[in-house]
């Protein structure tokens, strides 16, 4: 193996890394800590791609790799999250109507775990998919895995109590969870986050973006990440119609 194809391989096993570690967190109960690595993992699992391009090290087996890795930092630490979410609202003794037979069978939060078997359709699909070589074809598990992470630590700051309450709500949480397995997996075509060229030419619609995401993340802090996926998802529909006019 040539040290160009290292160089990308190796981002892409930090990738993996920053999701291990991101796994143990939640077993533990340090739901920031786990956001922290799996928002580095996304870090590195941007640049292996751009590295791999940009020294022409693309191979067969960092596409392999690539997936794999995803498949733990953002399929299964989500989904793990998710479970855990759903067991300490049972350990609680929810207030909600859910009956005490079906939480006590512990059926409500292996829910969660949809969001791995999502992601994983979904990775799979995305290697043999040739749409999705300029823009992807459903919400790339990144942007989903941001969106799930961001749960807690919403709940963390408690800036809108009505907002940390209705995320204690089992019923929302199960909402969230069969639209993120619906969003990974559907025919909906959203545009790349990923730089090929760091041109204003190439790359003018990502820049903005990016920009409108930092804006919001000032305003709103942890708050701002549902609301820049969901932003994600409509500007990508209206750019879609706009191109079919």
């Amino acid at each position: 193996m040539s040290i160009k194809k290292t160089i990308p391989n190796t981002f892409t096993l930090l990738n993996l890394l920053s999701g291990l570690i991101a796994i143990i967190s939640i077993f533990n109960g340090y739901y920031d800590h786990a956001f922290l690595f799996v928002c580095l993992g996304i870090f590195f699992d941007f640049w292996d791609g751009f590295l791999a391009r940009k020294l022409h090290a693309q191979s067969d087996l960092g596409l392999q790799l690539d997936s794999l890795a995803d498949m733990v930092t953002s399929g299964v630490a989500p989904g793990l999250l998710m479970f855990k979410l759903f067991d300490t609202i049972q350990q609680n003794q929810t207030e909600y109507m859910l009956t005490e037979e079906t939480y006590y069978m512990g059926i409500v939060p292996y829910l969660g775990l949809l969001i791995p078997l999502a992601s994983c359709y979904r990775l799979a699909n995305f290697n043999i998919d040739t749409r999705q070589t300029n823009s992807f074809i459903g919400l790339p598990t990144p942007a989903n895995t941001l969106f799930i992470m961001s749960i807690p630590m919403i709940q963390y700051v408690d800036t809108y109590h009505w907002l940390t309450d209705a995320l204690n709500n089992p019923y929302l949480l199960l909402v969230i969870t069969l639209l993120s397995c619906y969003l990974l997996n559907a025919e909906i075509p959203l545009f790349s986050l990923k730089f090929k060229k760091f041109s204003w030419q190439d790359a003018k619609l990502q820049i903005l973006f990016l920009l409108f995401a930092l804006v919001l993340i000032l305003m709103l802090n942890f708050i701002a990440i549902p609301l820049i996926i969901l932003s994600y998802i409509v500007i990508s529909l209206l750019v879609n119609t706009f191109q079919k006019k």
